[in-house]
């Protein structure tokens, strides 16, 4: 992902540049030069995994990480008011209260999923919730490669918030995360999750509203990951524009600011 950052970043059309490359500690690559591994000259931009060395050059961080590292750089970021676009989903109740601690005092986007297909597909579900009520069944099925380390992904669970809240069901409450045995009927208000990890898939998404005699699925494929890296370059460009606050890719694609 970092490099479809990168690649992102040098698109003429994003009027950006990469001007800081931010790795784990012990990774293979550090102190190589991104223009090299992305197999053009030296950019000059080296890999690195100390984020505070390097804040004094950049103005805004994309984090595409796992929770414990975001909140580290996080921390970094609240420290030197630069804004933030993260990525990276998998936070615990508490790990999310800590997040929003740390960038209280800086601009963050901050969304499960960047590609604007996807953000689409939240507005689609909405839509159909509203419309379809407590008529049906609702289901999500996700699958993404094997590498993934969470589950339900954040889009999915994004998904089930848009119809939660679309039916006016807590979540926690109602969500069913697989099946197995001798479950019974199906209660019409739990909404259920079924996740696949296999190969290489990027990143596949259905929301199925499911009742009697017909059936209405919405679905969302990538085929790349370049929609997400677009995506989020995009925002990145946007949220430092923006005064302190939180943000959505909703707010990018409306570009819809906050009042300070």
């Amino acid at each position: 992902m970092g490099r479809m950052l990168a690649e992102a970043i040098a698109q003429p059309e994003m009027s950006c540049e990469l001007a800081a490359a931010i790795e784990r500690s012990g990774f293979s690559l550090l102190g190589a030069d991104m223009g090299e591994l992305l197999g053009g000259d030296a950019s000059g931009v080296v890999v690195t995994s100390d984020l505070a060395s390097v804040a004094d050059k950049i103005d805004v961080l994309i984090d595409f990480t796992v929770p414990e590292a975001t909140l580290s750089q996080a921390a970094i970021c609240g420290t030197h008011a630069l804004p933030m676009v993260i990525g990276t989903t998998g936070f615990t109740d508490a790990q999310a209260a800590e997040l929003a601690q740390s960038t209280a005092s800086v601009a963050v986007c901050q969304s499960s999923n960047f590609a604007p297909g996807v953000n689409l597909t939240f507005k689609l579900t909405e839509a159909a919730a509203l419309a379809l009520g407590n008529s049906v069944d609702v289901e999500i099925v996700e699958a993404h490669h094997r590498h993934k380390i969470d589950a339900p992904s954040g889009t999915a669970l994004s998904l089930g918030e848009v119809v939660a809240e679309a039916l006016g069901r807590d979540l926690e409450k109602t969500a069913i995360y697989g099946r197995e045995g001798r479950t019974g009927a199906r209660d019409r208000d739990t909404i259920g999750f079924s996740t696949i990890r296999a190969g290489d898939i990027v990143g596949d998404h259905t929301v199925i509203f499911a009742g009697e005699g017909e059936r209405i699925e919405i679905t969302h494929r990538a085929s790349s990951r370049m929609a997400f890296a677009q995506g989020a370059v995009r925002a990145a460009c946007w949220v430092v524009q923006q005064p302190v606050g939180r943000y959505s890719m909703h707010d990018v694609l409306a570009d819809r600011p906050k009042t300070p």
